[in-house]
């Protein structure tokens, strides 16, 4: 019984309603034990090969056996007896999130693959704690993306005050600096908690040669047999993650070619908008740019420019000169996502053929101060492989790119899909914006939720009774396959059971993510929110599901879930 206070004297009472097993669970359970009252092991693999879709379901008897340690108390006959599941032991392993995950948990993707092949989990100016004016540089945030699978980091360098030593920060803004030194340190202690595959450390580059110097050797004393060197100065295909486990990639603009891009800059600032661009100018203790470009192709560290296995370059003059193939080179062009945007309206295809052999990477454009994120999709169905958010930030932007890197067992490297990687005539290209007909259709139903009443406090949604949820639904991926639908709002009820389902016919479902939220309906205001989650379509494992719900920076609730059920047809 729930109580609530209204009016300062009057006071409403609410009936928790007694939790009971959707009627398509205890329908399953009753098929499958052919109408007994407990469900053996054998029962329980019929069920995990016919309904669940387990192709090697030989768990059989570790899950009755975690399943009855669920209970809140067991019967000493029960202790004795062979194990078996009881219905409602049956619907408490089919919502437990630890024994029946929506999608998969392990690295199952061919990784022997270039590089170029895959999409890499990318942060934007990873040193940041907040805004991109104002706010602290830390390390702080480069450690807590790599903990969550980031595998590219962003370090912006500068001169310090006294111009002897490298400091981190996002230049011309009011941003505090961390030493770099601090940042490669973190790097290489966390870089391979959450995955074995590469680390890729993209390097802003507004330093003079002898600062450079000191760079590498940073880099090199920090790292020590962790650091990949390339086996030359250029290569025709990128190695692949699998080669390059445990390792530590550099990639920047080579110091000539910085200097080069920042002199065209320059020159042509009076057509250029700065604030769309995240390689600024590098200020007053450079005064001619001549000198250093003469300086730099004379005395530049051998060392520091060995280091490179991934060259930079920004667009120079027409974009279909900088996205032409070069046979004998492989490289990294870098497009703020305005460009990206102009880009993909004029030269789609180009792009395409373009990510094939080489690195596109995609960044935030500078107006985004307060360190939002755009939409990913268009970045991801054109192949480029770097898409670079700001991690610090939150959103459904960001949801996005949480859920499409949980694939291939959040590893933070997915393959691209073969029609991207295809080589071929004009015609034999992937076309981002033609239309295709429905390859898979995805069916999905939300039956119940549960966990608020234990996560958040009893008058957190409602002062004067309990929450009415209502679960929001769809897809994200390619514009043909985008939608969103809603469940109704169940009132007055911390355990919503909603039983609705719902038919999402898909064209690419090799880039569509499904998208949960759930909010509380507000009578009087705006609805408030109650979780969110992103799914991999072509990660989703089929039948009866415990989906956990996230919280809008993207952290996991303690026990917030929904119990929902996935078909494909």
């Amino acid at each position: 019984m729930g109580t609530y206070t209204c009016c300062l004297c009057f006071t409403r009472r609410f009936r928790s309603a007694e939790v009971q097993p959707p009627a398509d669970v205890r329908a399953a359970f009753e098929t499958h034990t052919e109408g007994a009252t407990h469900m053996n092991a054998d029962q329980l693999r019929r069920f995990l090969t016919e309904a669940q879709g387990e192709a090697t379901p030989d768990d059989a008897d570790r899950i009755i056996e975690q399943t009855i340690q669920l209970r809140p108390r067991q019967p000493f006959l029960a202790i004795l007896s062979k194990p078996a599941l009881t219905v409602e032991d049956f619907y408490n392993y089919l919502f437990s999130e630890d024994l029946n995950p929506p999608v998969r948990s392990q690295v199952h993707q061919d990784m022997t693959a270039p590089l170029s092949h895959y999409y890499i989990y990318t942060g934007h100016n990873s040193y940041l704690t907040g805004n991109q004016l104002s706010s602290d540089c830390s390390d702080v945030p480069i450690i807590k993306a790599l903990q969550d699978g980031v595998r590219v980091i962003e370090l912006d360098m500068w001169p310090n005050s006294t111009k002897d030593d490298i400091d981190i920060l996002h230049g011309r803004t009011l941003t505090s600096p961390v030493e770099l030194i601090k940042c490669l340190r973190s790097i290489k202690e966390y870089a391979f908690t959450a995955s074995p595959y590469p680390v890729i450390i993209t390097l802003e580059d507004h330093l003079t040669p002898d600062l450079q110097a000191k760079v590498a050797q940073m880099v090199v004393e920090t790292f020590g047999d962790m650091l990949y060197y390339p086996e030359s100065e250029s290569s025709n295909e990128f190695p692949s993650p699998e080669a390059l486990k445990e390792r530590i990639i550099i990639s920047t603009k080579p110091p000539k070619e910085y200097l080069e891009a920042k002199n065209d800059k320059e020159n042509n600032c009076d057509t250029q908008d700065v604030n769309e661009s995240d390689d600024e100018a590098w200020g007053k203790e450079v005064p001619d740019v001549q000198t250093e470009l003469e300086s730099a192709d004379k005395s530049s560290p051998p060392e520091y420019k060995s280091l490179i296995t991934i060259r930079a370059g920004k667009p120079k003059g027409d974009l279909s000169d900088a996205l032409k193939v070069d046979p004998d080179k492989v490289r990294r062009l870098s497009l703020s996502e305005k460009e990206l945007a102009k880009a993909a309206a004029s030269h789609g295809l180009d792009l395409v053929r373009f990510t094939q052999r080489n690195l596109l990477r995609i960044y935030p454009k500078g107006t985004r101060v307060n360190s939002s994120n755009y939409n990913p999709f268009v970045g991801w169905i054109h192949g480029a492989q770097m898409v670079a958010f700001n991690m610090q930030g939150y959103g459904r932007s960001l949801w996005l790119m949480h859920g499409f890197y949980k694939v291939n067992g959040g590893c933070g490297y997915v393959k691209k899909p073969e029609f991207l990687l295809k080589n071929g005539p004009n015609d034999g290209d992937f076309d981002p914006t033609a239309k295709f007909p429905v390859k898979k259709t995805l069916k999905v139903k939300v039956y119940m939720g549960d966990g608020w009443r234990v996560d958040f406090n009893q008058t957190h949604f409602d002062s004067y009774s309990p929450p009415d949820f209502y679960t929001r639904l769809g897809i994200a991926g390619v514009p043909s396959d985008t939608t969103m639908k809603k469940t109704k709002a169940i009132e007055d009820n911390w355990i919503p059971v909603w039983d609705e389902e719902f038919i999402f016919p898909l064209t690419v479902p090799e880039l569509a993510l499904l998208r949960i939220e759930v909010h509380e309906h507000d009578k009087s205001g705006k609805d408030d929110f109650a979780g969110q989650t992103c799914l991999p379509v072509s990660e989703l494992r089929q039948g009866f599901r415990s989906v956990p719900l996230f919280d809008r920076k993207g952290m996991k609730f303690k026990s917030v879930r929904l119990l929902m059920r996935f078909e494909f047809e």
